[in-house]
Order: structure tokens, then C-alpha cells, then sequence
């Protein structure tokens, strides 16, 4: 097959070049930013670079976009213009192509503020129904561009796939206190029982999703790690996760105390994967249990994947979303967005 991989000089980018190269695919990356997995430098919203780099395709993986981090060095009409034009120039020039396959990466930051339960309510499950309330422009520009998927599909018979991602990014918290609190590689481990999915295993899912695009038509799945919780720990969970997560996995507490490490005492969302590892016989391998397993054997709990991808970090001197730098940080950054801006 010969695949387009947006975004090829990111983590997620890389990590698809990779994989798919590996399995035999002809692969062609495309990215702003110069790199060894990207062929094509330029932007994906160039219809006439993307309509070359179209030529012969047989499937299309966008993943390029800007993300939570740039919220705090980008303006809005740049997202809106990455985001929403890039990738509405890429579902053209794929139907043009008559691609077979077009995967969309987005977000589970789409759900913004569904996502938070007010003061006393249990925590809230996750699927693939709960209505979106996008909190910033990354979220709306997410939204919107799933919105235009799922449109050239209905229009123009293109199958496409939509996968809402949770966290695979090395990226330390956004949240302060968090990074204050607890040891980062806790804080992940933590995250794989209800919000965090490794590398490999979004990879999987992606490469799933275009095999399984021209069969399904159209599909929207959460991407995330399988959780070991049900509904109905929903208000446990949010009352004292920590007993709640003692008392499914128990071998957890030598392993945690071992460590000096902690769990959360309370979780406000969980997302379920189920619909996915249904539609696309999906089946993630990295979850809290295996993670703990890994730790039990003192091996690194990522994938040999993410390790690898991994590597080169994150993007240097990241600024949270809720940070306005400088004027002169906010220019030394915005050129700083390798495999995240199309």
C-alpha cells in the first residue's frame, strides 16, 4: 500500500513512518519541518504539494496538527487555518485522488468541559456519545475538522476514520500541582487506568482504522488505554480512587509503595475504549496492569516504540496553555512546532 503520513517529522508521525515501513508500506511523510522520516517539506494545506504527494495513494493518515501546547503560542486564526483548512485540503485532494482510506487523528480534548463533573457528581464515562464542549480553540478546531470528515464522507462516499486520542505525549502535566506532587512517570502510569494510551498502541489503532476504513464507511473512536473500571465505580471513583484501584488490582500497593509512588485519590473522568477495540479489533497491550508488570521486572513501562520515539522529547520549552510567554519566547517557540503544525 502506499500511505500518506501528515505530520511525519512528530511523534505520532514518526511513529507511523516507522511501523508502516516496517510492515512493507510505501510511505510518504510530509511535514513542515525537515526530518528523516519526512520526504516532502511543505504545508498540508498547499493543494498543489498535497495534490503531488496524493498521486498514487492508497490511503491518507493526517496526523499534523497544532496541539494544547501551541494554544499559549499561537493565535487563533492559526489554528483555525492548521487545523481546519489544512485538514479540509487534504479531504479535497484525497476524494480528487479517490484515496480508499483517510484516517483523521483528533483528540479527546474535544470534550473539554464535558469532561469535568461539578463539585460532588461521580466521575464522568467516557464514550463516543457524551456531547462535546470544546474549552479552547484546539478543541473547537478538533471538533470542526472531525465535523468536515465526516462530511466528505456522507458528500463524497471517502471512508473515513476519526480517532479521539488520549494522551501519548511525553509532555510533562499541564497541571502544576501534579508536576509539583508526584514523579512524572508516576503521574503516567496513573493516567493508563483512566486517561493515557501508549505510542504503539495509537499506532495500532491507526493502522486498524485504514485497513478498516473501506468496510465501515465512517467511524468515531476513543483511542485510550483499556481501563480496568465500569460505570459503576464511577462515584467510588471519584470519592477515593485509590481504594477503588487497590481493590481491582491489589498487587499494585507492593509495587506503589516499593517506588514511593501514590495513587490519584480521585479520578473525574474515565475514557472507554470499547467501540474501538469492537469496530477495528483493536486490542491494546499497554495498560495499568502490564505497566506494573514492567515495573515488577524494572523495565521501562513504555513501549519499546515510545522509547524510541520518544527519545527526542516533546517540544522544547513547552508553554502551557494557561502561560502567556513573553513576546520573544512566544517567537522563539512558534518556530518550534516539528511535526505539529501543517
Amino acid at each position: 500500500m502506499r500511505v500518506l503520513v501528515t505530520g511525519s517529522s512528530g511523534h505520532l508521525g514518526e511513529a507511523l513512518v516507522r511501523v508502516l515501513t516496517s510492515e512493507g508500506h510505501e510511505v510518504l511523510g510530509l511535514d513542515l519541518s525537515p526530518s528523516s522520516f519526512t520526504d516532502v517539506v511543505g504545508s498540508a494545506a498547499d493543494r498543489s504539494l498535497v495534490s503531488d504527494c496524493m498521486n498514487g495513494a492508497d490511503a491518507v493518515i493526517h496526523a499534523a496538527s497544532l496541539h494544547k501546547p501551541h494554544v499559549g503560542t499561537h493565535g487563533q486564526q492559526d489554528f483555525i487555518d492548521a487545523n481546519l483548512m489544512g485538514t479540509l485540503c487534504m479531504l479535497e485532494q484525497a476524494v480528487a485522488a479517490k484515496v480508499g482510506s483517510f484516517v483523521f487523528t483528533s483528540t479527546t480534548s474535544v470534550f473539554g468541559s464535558a469532561l469535568t463533573p461539578p463539585e460532588g457528581a461521580p466521575a464522568v464515562w467516557v464514550t463516543e456519545d457524551v456531547a462535546p464542549v470544546p474549552r479552547n480553540i484546539y478543541g473547537v478546531t478538533k471538533r470542526a475538522a472531525e465535523d468536515l470528515v465526516e462530511i466528505f464522507h456522507h458528500d463524497h462516499d471517502l471512508p473515513c476514520m476519526v480517532l479521539r486520542t488520549s494522551r501519548f505525549f511525553p509532555e510533562l502535566d499541564d497541571n502544576p500541582a501534579v508536576r509539583d506532587t508526584y514523579d512524572d512517570t508516576n503521574v503516567k502510569v496513573n493516567e493508563l487506568l483512566y486517561r493515557r494510551v501508549d505510542l504503539e498502541d495509537v499506532v495500532g489503532a491507526h493502522l486498524l482504522a485504514m485497513h478498516r476504513a473501506p468496510s465501515i464507511g465512517f467511524g468515531r473512536y476513543i483511542v485510550s488505554a483499556t481501563t480496568p473500571f465500569s460505570p459503576e465505580d464511577v462515584v467510588a471513583l471519584r470519592d477515593d480512587a485509590a481504594a477503588v484501584v487497590r481493590r481491582k488490582i491489589p498487587e499494585c500497593g507492593a509495587t506503589y509503595d516499593r517506588l514511593g509512588w501514590r495513587l490519584f485519590p480521585s479520578i473525574d473522568r474515565v475514557y472507554d475504549n470499547e467501540r474501538a477495540r469492537d469496530a477495528l479489533g483493536w486490542e491494546p497491550r499497554c495498560d495499568f496492569r502490564r505497566a506494573l508488570a514492567s515495573l515488577d521486572a524494572k523495565e521501562d513501562p513504555r513501549s519499546e516504540l515510545s522509547i524510541a520515539v520518544g527519545a527526542k522529547g516533546y517540544r522544547a520549552n513547552s508553554v502551557y496553555p494557561y502561560t502567556r510567554p513573553s513576546p520573544a519566547t512566544a517567537a522563539h517557540l512558534s518556530a518550534d512546532v516539528s511535526g505539529y503544525i501543517l
